[in-house]
């Protein structure tokens, strides 16, 4: 159960402390927009001066209003706004909605006084919106307390940008969308995005919910609340495209950047990421209603060849597949169609749709009906007949009158169906795409954005989740290459055999312990391979004495490490690390490794820790998947040991908040288990 938000959603009364008849201030935009609902609750005007704001008698301060007040909405300047939260936590008010600026995003001033404020709210059991925000609206209780009128509907919009919001209005109007809820988030004092999307997933009136945010604060709970919330969430964030503001110092981290750690957080918890106002809006189409696709099999209806064939290349781009109808589907698409028409998927009318729009509803049935389809894009001309601004029927011909039977027919197959269906039309504003668009199907003008609807109702991969920290562990105090090593061996991970040496004599002593072929280490790098301070496959203690001599007087190195020579026939090297990210906690990345790591890129990225199952579908992911199961006659590796090491290094460096960064490089996965050949890890 989270906070209680019900204060700031449908409050007992409200009052807009510096309420104004000037356009051009805040305080009368809210005050307009918040005596709209005025039937609904008692809304208050404060103004310090009195006298009248919008006709309406305002009172001087929240004190002089004489009763309680539930929500107060505070639009002063800055020196003012400390003493209007006083005034109004000494009146009873359960909520606040700061609109003042001035504070955190000011520098470190403006926060410290941010938090002074945000802390005696706190205290007094109340909650905050803000500072530095835009107001917010529940057209669910007719609470009107931002600048903007919005249109009804199910999704809850949470941003940290106003004007998306009207530009989402405009765009959502098309598709009959409209809004539950919206936030503008500010600075996030007291109540944040988090709190508001656990409140927004218990409201009843909010069927699905839209994020815009550039700063997460806390990540990782807002991954876990997302992951809880039972509804779709859906997020447009910026910066995704920046490195990691802290130098990197492994692989993991020079590989892992900030789009990568947003994706896969979004990928964990079962967030749908887009990249722009317009993608947002599609997948919003596509996801307010109820339906979601069994897999991930489409069947594309056309009326035309080249439309079936951009439209099958787009669903196929999406991640989605074009399979071939069965015959019996065939059969009843012959029997229904034209001998011209192609039944084998893409389904082409082939112009029957002018001689029948009627061809249009009998087909999307059949479609709709066949077991090997999980979802249908219709694509093309569809509208066009009914169309007054171009189409064939002009506005009112036979034609047109069929279409629009036909959209009517097309409308209840939908509903008798749980299958999805989307439309891509030449004339989505015509009468027949509107009477679809009434029926809850999505229609789009671009065939791309058909598409992506349909990959946003189709299944995730069924091993998401955010899987929870560990408790910390005791910390690491050295993250020396012997200490870090000797701490995963500790956590259940294998290595060959190693000696810590300092001298030749050392040296010549662990050449006894253990046979040939060796490896000399360097323990002073960080990086030893790309410095020369790796020597592999020294057969005798004669070579690995003549490479320690060697290295030591390149490298001078106060310490080195004696190893055994792992076997590498039939192996196959991945890197795993995790890194540390400020907002997101502990990443994960697995991939292939070696030397290689960065050169070829070919890497995944996820939450920490990573369980085995998690695990196994990452590896299974990769390009380079299929030299796992063994390729031009090599033997498949264990990657069930792989996913279990990976496993056990991810929850290791979960448990150790105090590890920036930390990998092993190379993993070696043969076809009897793994082995650790190198680690490395940076401290915070």
């Amino acid at each position: 159960m989270g906070r209680d938000l019900s204060a700031l959603f449908d409050p007992v009364s409200v009052a807009v402390v510096g309420a104004s008849d000037d356009p051009a201030k805040y305080g009368h935009a809210i005050a307009a927009q918040a005596i709209r609902a005025n039937g609904r609750r008692p809304v208050h005007l404060v103004n310090r001066r009195g006298g009248t704001v919008l006709g309406r008698t305002a009172a001087p301060s929240l004190s002089a209003i004489g009763e309680p007040v539930d929500l107060a909405v505070v639009s002063v300047p800055a020196a003012g706004f400390e003493d209007a939260v006083d005034e109004a936590l000494r009146c009873g008010a359960r909520a606040i909605v700061a609109i003042t600026a001035g504070f955190a995003e000011t520098g470190e001033a403006g926060r410290t006084r941010q938090r002074a404020v945000a802390e005696r709210v706190r205290a007094a059991g109340a909650v905050l919106i803000g500072p530095n925000c835009l107001g917010l609206a529940d057209n669910t209780t007719d609470l009107f307390l931002a600048s903007d009128t919005f249109a009804p509907g199910g999704i809850a919009l949470l941003s940290q940008s106003g004007n998306l919001a009207l530009e989402l209005q405009l765009r959502f109007r098309p598709h009959g969308l409209g809004f539950s809820r919206f936030v503008s988030l500010g600075n996030q004092a007291d109540v944040t995005l988090v709190d508001l999307l656990a409140d927004c997933a218990r409201h009843e009136g909010t069927n699905a919910i839209a994020v815009y945010a550039e700063d997460f604060a806390d990540g990782r709970a807002f991954a876990e609340a997302a992951a809880d919330a039972g509804k779709p969430v859906v997020l447009l964030t910026g910066g995704r495209g920046d490195a990691s503001a802290r130098s990197a110092q492994s692989h993991t981290g020079a590989l892992t950047t900030s789009a990568d750690v947003v994706t896969a957080a979004c990928h964990d918890a079962g967030v749908e990421l887009v990249a722009t106002p317009r993608e947002l809006t599609v997948v919003l189409a596509a996801l307010s209603g109820a339906r979601r696709s069994a897999g991930r099999r489409v069947a594309v209806l056309t009326d035309g060849g080249g439309h079936g064939v951009v439209a099958a290349d787009a669903v196929e781009a999406a991640g989605l597949t074009v399979p071939e109808l069965q015959e019996p589907t065939r059969q009843h698409l012959r029997e229904a169609l034209w001998a011209q028409s192609a039944v084998a998927n893409p389904v082409d009318l082939a112009g029957m749709g002018e001689q029948d729009p009627g061809s249009y509803a009998e087909t999307v049935a059949a479609l709709l009906a066949a077991e090997e389809v999980d979802a249908v894009l219709m694509t093309g001309y569809f509208g066009g007949y009914a169309a007054a601004d171009g189409g064939l029927g002009g506005g009112g011909t036979v034609l047109a009158d069929g279409e629009q039977a036909a959209a009517r027919l097309i409308a209840a197959r939908h509903r008798a169906t749980a299958k999805p269906l989307v439309v891509q039309s030449m004339y989505p504003e015509s009468p027949s795409c509107r009477t679809l668009t009434s029926a809850g199907i999505p229609v789009f003008a671009a065939t791309e954005d058909a598409a992506r609807a349909l990959a946003a109702t189709a299944p995730g991969t069924p091993d998401t989740g955010v899987t929870p920290l560990p408790r910390a562990a005791s910390p690491l105090r050295e993250s020396g290459y012997m200490e870090t090593r000797r701490a995963l061996e500790a956590a259940g991970l294998a290595f060959p055999a190693a000696r810590e040496i300092h001298d030749e004599a050392e040296l010549l002593a662990a050449a006894e312990e253990f046979t040939g072929p060796y490896v000399l280490k360097a323990l002073h790098l960080l990086h030893k391979s790309d410095a020369g301070g790796v020597a592999l496959g020294l057969a005798g203690p004669g070579e690995l004495l003549a490479a320690f001599r060697e290295m030591h007087a390149r490298l001078g190195a106060s310490s080195y490490s004696v190893e055994a020579m792992a076997d590498l026939t039939d192996g196959i090297e991945l890197i795993v690390g995790v890194n540390r990210d400020p907002r997101f906690g502990p990443v994960a990345m697995v991939g292939l490794g070696g030397v290689l790591a960065e050169a070829l890129h070919d890497v995944a990225f996820t939450l920490a820790p990573v369980p085995a199952d998690r695990a196994l579908s990452l590896l299974r992911g990769l390009r380079t998947a299929a030299l796992l199961d063994g390729v031009r006659g090599r033997p498949p590796v264990d990657v069930t040991a792989a996913a279990a090491a990976i496993e056990t290094i991810t929850a290791f460096a979960a448990a150790h908040p105090e590890i920036a960064e930390i990998e092993v490089n190379p993993l070696l996965v043969q076809p009897g288990g793994v082995l650790a050949l190198d680690s490395r890890a940076v401290l915070a």
